[in-house]
């Protein structure tokens, strides 16, 4: 049977004169994009330079609401009052959209940012909050969210199209969880390291965990990240590798997940 799995990253999280990433070479290798909305990175201009880029490349575009937290890059964990968390991801979804919209294209996915979407991993009424404040904008968009998690959990009682993501250059906790990236071995480096680990997991059809776990669970997207500095060698590594495994690498149709 042919194995296919998508590729994405998160982006356009530049501000002003600030750079973050490759971004247009990334363009180049991944399938799908999540961009920044403005809360915990990027900007009106780097939005629109990102969401032209996407749209010339044939890349899925998603959009990518965090806290609002320019400092902590929106991974520092905030306590605030879900209704206001979920108008915070209206608003930047519409911001998406609109942007989107104004590059010839369209939000195809919808993907939480950092400490909010790890926060919603462990929180099943946030998550299920969260999600529901995406689905009142645009009811058929893909919510992409962390395989195996308390996310996926919540996907299939709402019946929404869904992506299953592992992240490639992150370890897990035996839960399905990420790795605190304050912990030794929390992030990856090493492309033929990530790259052999990744091949795995898919053939697979789990998430192995940093203690050998097998967590059996559906891929149907991979996320590359595109701060480091070894991100684009990691990307084009890990791409390279999938396609000489005999896995396919395309976009993801997001079909619904049965209850």
């Amino acid at each position: 049977m042919s194995i296919s799995v998508d590729l994405n990253s998160d982006m356009g999280e530049g501000f002003g004169p600030w750079t973050m990433g490759d971004d247009t070479a990334l363009l180049d290798v991944v399938t799908s994009a999540n961009i920044a909305c403005g809360f915990h990175a990027g900007d009106p201009d780097v939005m629109a330079k990102t969401m032209r880029t996407a749209v010339e490349q044939g890349v899925g575009i998603g959009a990518h609401p965090g806290f609002a937290d320019l400092q902590g890059f929106g991974r520092r964990r905030l306590d605030l009052p879900l209704a206001h968390l979920q108008n915070a991801v209206r608003y930047q979804f519409g911001a998406a959209q609109a942007m989107a919209r104004a590059a010839g294209g369209a939000v195809r996915h919808f993907k939480l940012h950092g400490a909010m979407s790890n926060m919603a991993c462990e929180d099943h009424d946030m998550a299920r909050g969260l999600f529901e404040a995406a689905l009142s904008i645009d009811p058929d968009v893909i919510i992409m969210g962390l395989a195996g998690t308390v996310m996926e959990t919540v996907a299939r009682d709402l019946g929404c199209r869904w992506a299953g993501e592992i992240f490639a250059d992150r370890a897990y906790n035996d839960d399905a969880t990420l790795v605190d990236r304050s912990e030794p071995g929390a992030v990856l480096h090493d492309p033929a390291e990530v790259t052999d680990r990744i091949v795995e997991m898919v053939r697979a059809g789990a998430i192995i965990t940093a203690s050998g776990k097998h967590i059996p669970t559906s891929i149907e997207t991979i996320c590359l990240h595109g701060d480091t500095a070894s991100a684009v060698e990691l990307a084009r590594a890990t791409r390279a590798g999938l396609i000489a495994a005999g896995i396919t690498v395309a976009a993801f149709d997001g079909a619904p997940i049965p209850a």
